[in-house]
């Protein structure tokens, strides 16, 4: 209940690049880009600004795709810094999604539920085997603590932690 929020940048900029024509993507891509991997929440926040300003007027519906989860957008700022890179897509997890589906979709006969949840598991620990390590795996022990971080930078001060 106490989890936050982060939508997928990957898919968020393909939902984005799809209002746009083919010939203004890798414009629309490079601004998206100052947005994502932007220093500091703020400065993420002035490039939402910015692409707003620039491309409004003719993309409307491109720039209310973007805006209206903004704030779920920029929820990865709030964690420390070596994980930006996990949270900012879900790819990884679909992968394993999609590796499942594909041998459930393809399996012939009539499955018992036992031997179903047996190949799930087998399925997932085999794509396991190749996951990379997560960047910054000695912050998570702060993160379960419930250690606050602004701009990716641990925080002890109870203010700013308020703040956040």
């Amino acid at each position: 209940p106490g989890t936050r929020h982060q939508r997928c940048w990957f898919h968020k900029s393909s939902n984005v690049l799809n209002k746009f024509p083919k010939s203004m993507a890798p414009a629309v891509t490079s601004d998206l880009k100052d947005i994502h991997h932007a220093e500091t929440k703020a400065a993420a926040r002035a490039a939402i600004v910015v692409f707003k300003e620039k491309y409004e007027v003719k993309f409307a519906p491109a720039v209310t795709c973007l805006t209206k989860d903004a704030e779920a957008m920029l929820t990865f700022f709030d964690y420390p810094a070596e994980h930006w890179d996990h949270l900012r897509t879900s790819n990884p997890v679909e992968s394993v999604f999609d590796t499942v589906r594909h041998r459930t979709v393809r399996t012939k006969g009539a499955m018992s539920q036992k031997t179903v949840k047996l190949m799930v598991l087998t399925l997932m620990r085999a794509a396991s085997k190749t996951w990379r390590r997560l960047n910054g795996a000695n912050q998570m022990p702060r993160v379960i603590e419930g250690v606050k971080s602004i701009d990716g930078v641990a925080t002890t001060d109870p203010a700013k932690t308020n703040a956040a």
